[in-house]
């Protein structure tokens, strides 16, 4: 095992069978902490956003928080409702991509696919700058780190999911289950008995003194559409099907049930209680905090959930790495991005996928400083896109099976639609200048990228005949030209290669004019006569330094008679230690690469490990033995390669 076979197994852990898959596999209660931890921790900004865009109205338009939240979860039961729809009719995964695909055609499928892409990559910006801006507002000491500390994260998020779903799942499942329940026990005391209440908020209120906008209509919508932001997530277990124990279905709808449960409660429970003890939006201090030290005072309960939520608030970026791999997968099995997305890795994870993911999210998160606000005018487009597109695709697809009970599920779904585009409009209309332009712009590059890489894949496909009976394979004499340097242990081993792979093999060496190491053409056909290795050599001449473009053009002649197969045999020296590959040539490399361009030529490399000997005296004294300098010459200054 090499070096850096030993890091990686060490990172990643040992290479899985298939038979260890399920061991990667997740449960309903792992569901919540791999695919659900997005959804659950919005409350730390839900409500609060619904809370400034009232405050614009004035204190007395808080009290709409109550009705305004109730609207959200009734559009999360009716999401909820439509996603374990889209579990038992897609059960392969891809949610809101796999019903465009399946009811709109190609084209409405890669808008959810671009949609969703954006979305997961902003999910996971958002989640860990939340996550830091909670530990620099704590330890202000601390803000010059932010950048830092946002990428220590990410990859920390990264590494555990290049292990496996279930390892990240079960690594977030302690603090999930400490937020979930110390959240619904504090939102418990608060609604029963309070013990802080009437305590003076530290901050203060970014109430105006006075109201600059009227209770409207518009007003109204608009906290909607921003208290909408703690739905997204919903989507991602419908994405993630694939990601359960057996039996999927019911394990994913069981998740997905859950998580509308407990989110439900969370919503109303802080909506009641922002209501109850006049939470406004203040400096320095969340609606959530605020909720939180009212409910049960500042003391040792208050920090143990408020640590919590800024951990799980880091860890709810885990939300994508368990959504985005699975549905890039599916949209290179369409054609719609490189076919690399949808390979799995050793650790049976479409490690690509994670790995790209992780790439945009750290660029985006250093693009903006690791600054919350820059990015939340940023997100919820996406998802409330591909909201809008899976409720009206399932309810084609009801009107097209017409299951027992179509004509409920398709209204369900078609006020579902309704709703979640008219939040969409909203969004747009409202964040457009503040930065949803670059959501808008980023969606259709994503499109256009989709039409390019399968135009790219159906023009191979015609090229390369797929699909179609291809004629009797042609049977041609073989040459194979082996680039040799001297006679050696590695040339030997080289022509033993070639011999047995053609009929005829040519070993070929390079001389030019003012070779700084001497090269004797003499001498080299001197020892090639008394080796007779069967194999005639071949000298080329150059009075360039290069030694590829002679060996390029010897092949391009014999490449002319169309009755051959010409293979090129490249000897190459495999050190014991990575470091030691710099102290040989790699010229292979350039040849190979060279030769690559010329589609009739078939490049091999034929290696031949080594291993450095023990120190000598000698050695130790800066002398070295004859056998010892020929064993380890390096021939990139007497000719061709032999060694990389």
């Amino acid at each position: 095992m090499t070096g850096l076979s030993r890091i990686r197994r060490l990172v990643v852990g040992r290479d899985l069978s298939s038979r260890e898959a399920s061991d990667e596999e997740i449960t309903p209660i792992e569901g919540l902490s791999a695919l659900s931890l997005d959804a659950l921790t919005s409350v730390a900004y839900g409500p609060e956003a619904i809370l400034i865009v009232l405050g614009a109205a004035g204190a007395t338009s808080l009290h709409l928080i109550l009705p305004i939240t109730i609207a959200i979860v009734v559009l999360l039961a009716i999401l909820v409702t439509s996603y374990r729809q889209v579990i038992d009719a897609y059960p392969h995964g891809g949610g809101a991509y796999a019903v465009s695909r399946d009811n709109f055609g190609p084209r409405v499928s890669k808008l959810a696919g671009a949609a969703l892409i954006v979305d997961y990559t902003l999910t996971v910006a958002v989640s860990i700058a939340a996550g830091v801006g909670e530990i620099t507002s704590a330890f202000p000491s601390t803000s010059h780190f932010t950048v830092p500390m946002s990428l220590g994260i990410l990859l920390l998020i990264t590494t555990l999911n290049l292990r496996g779903l279930g390892e990240s799942a079960r690594a977030f499942l302690i603090p999930t289950f400490v937020f979930i329940v110390g959240l619904l026990v504090i939102i418990g005391i608060g609604l029963i008995h309070p013990l802080a209440s009437k305590t003076p908020p530290p901050g203060t209120s970014l109430l105006p003194h006075h109201a600059v906008e009227t209770v409207s209509l518009f007003l109204v919508l608009k906290a909607f559409s921003a208290g909408c932001s703690a739905l997204t997530g919903v989507e991602a277990i419908a994405n993630g099907v694939p990601l359960f124990k057996e039996p999927r279905v019911v394990r994913a709808k069981r998740t997905e049930m859950l998580l509308g449960v407990i989110l439900a409660a969370m919503l109303l429970g802080l909506a009641e209680l922002a209501k109850k003890f006049q939470i406004q939006p203040r400096t320095n201090q969340t609606a959530l905090s605020q909720i939180m030290g009212e409910a049960v005072g500042r003391h040792w309960a208050y920090y143990t959930v408020s640590l919590t939520i800024t951990l799980v608030l880091a860890l709810a970026a885990n939300t994508s790495f368990g959504g985005l791999p699975v549905l890039t997968s599916l949209l290179a099995r369409d054609n719609y991005l490189p076919h690399l997305f949808g390979v799995r890795d050793s650790r049976l994870v479409f490690g690509n996928g994670v790995v790209t993911l992780a790439l945009f999210s750290g660029l985006l998160l250093v693009a903006v400083g690791g600054n919350t606000n820059t990015l939340i005018p940023l997100f919820a487009i996406g998802v409330f896109i591909g909201f809008t597109l899976s409720q009206a695709g399932l309810v084609i697809h009801w009107r097209r099976t017409r299951e027992p009970g179509w004509t409920r599920r398709a209204t369900i779904n078609g006020v579902g639609a309704a709703v979640t585009a008219s939040a969409t409009v909203i969004f747009l209309l409202t964040k457009f200048i503040e930065g949803a332009w670059v959501v808008v712009l980023a969606i259709p590059l994503f499109i256009v990228l989709f039409n390019r890489v399968e135009a790219y894949y159906r023009r191979a496909g015609e090229a390369l005949g797929v699909g179609v009976i291809p004629p009797p394979p042609e049977r041609k004499r073989t040459i194979v030209v082996v680039p040799v340097t001297n006679v050696s242990r590695l040339t030997a081993h080289a022509l033993s290669e070639a011999i047995s792979m053609g009929e005829e093999v040519i070993a070929v060496t390079v001389e030019f004019e003012g070779d700084p190491a001497g090269f004797s053409k003499a001498e080299v056909e001197r020892q090639w006569q008394e080796w007779n290795p069967g194999v005639p050599l071949k000298v080329l001449h150059t009075d360039y330094a290069s030694i590829v473009q002679p060996i390029v053009r010897m092949v391009d002649e014999l490449r002319a008679e169309k009755d051959r197969q010409v293979v090129v045999l490249i000897p190459v020296v495999i050190p014991d230690r990575l470091r030691y590959r710099l102290l040989h040539n790699q010229v292979d490399l350039a040849l190979a690469s060279e030769l690559r361009r010329r589609p009739d030529v078939v490049v091999a490399r034929v290696p031949l490990p080594i291993s450095a000997p023990a120190p000598t005296a000698a050695d130790e004294a800066g002398v070295e033995s004859d056998n010892h300098a020929a064993d380890h010459a390096d021939p990139a200054s007497t000719g061709p390669p032999e060694e990389s």
